[in-house]
């Protein structure tokens, strides 16, 4: 019999502040609300932000889980993580950037997995740099989500990317244009951004989902589609979410562009 694996997903970008550590939260809190068990690792090892936006104190992390599995004190992947809820897990990075450069990229093939046997869908929570540690991360990674907003820098740096994708005949991965993280007011429409890139949007964060109280949601460590009230007042946004989710469990049936 077959051992059901479960999914592997980054969630990355061309460049930083375009909401994409908020997408990956809200993207677990959706699989949470589905009864999935999920897995949220911070990749961003320079300067992750999964631990301090759910207000989270861990004494475990990404690099001492390397380093125990180097030096062979590693003991199961459940005594590294951290709980946040029911179905929620999360595998903080270091505190400390310097250790960044201490991780030896072929444990994360080890971990990726190790965590594909214990959970529905792992979340990768990516920066933009391209060392050997992300790289690592996105070719074990069933899907690739880039989160963009309008800005001339991220619509470049996406057209670049995807021309490099090309070359390497890679598709698995998907464009989340994000309106919502500044609510520009004069927002390219995505048939303009399309045109630009020469690529599909695959999906469009709404911009009514700008919230400028963003921050006392991270005070308390919430995570905002597990916010009922959120839920009710922004239904189209959830349909957004709740359509990535779904492509992210269905891979089998879709997974190239």
């Amino acid at each position: 019999m077959a051992i059901k694996k479960g999914k592997i997903v980054a969630i990355t970008s061309v460049k930083g502040g375009v909401g994409k550590t908020t997408t990956v939260l809200n993207l677990a809190g959706i699989l949470a609300s589905l009864k999935k068990k999920t897995l949220v690792i911070d990749g961003d090892l320079y300067n992750g932000g999964i631990a301090t936006s759910l207000d989270i104190e861990f004494d475990k992390d990404l690099y001492l889980l390397i380093n125990d599995m180097s030096t062979s004190h590693f003991d199961q992947l459940g005594s590294y993580v951290k709980q946040y809820n029911e179905y929620i897990d999360i595998l903080p990075a270091s505190n400390d950037p310097r250790n960044a450069n201490k991780i030896e990229s072929k444990f994360l093939n080890i971990i990726l997995a190790k965590a594909s046997m214990y959970y529905d869908v792992v979340l990768i929570d990516l920066n933009h740099v391209m060392d050997s540690s992300n790289l690592t991360f996105l070719d074990n990674a069933d899907l690739i989500y880039y989160v963009i907003t309008n800005d001339i820098v991220d619509i470049k740096g996406i057209k670049t990317m995807i021309s490099i994708y090309s070359d390497i005949d890679k598709t698995n991965y998907r464009i989340i244009l994000n309106n919502a993280k500044d609510r520009l007011k004069e927002a390219l429409p995505k048939s303009d951004v399309s045109n630009v890139i020469k690529d599909n949007i695959d999906y469009i964060i709404p911009s009514s989902f700008y919230l400028s109280n963003i921050n006392s949601y991270v005070y308390k460590g919430n995570i905002i589609t597990l916010n009922k009230g959120i839920i009710r007042r922004h239904k189209k946004t959830m349909k957004v979410y709740k359509d990535i989710v779904s492509e992210i469990l269905n891979l089998g049936e879709k997974n190239g562009k």
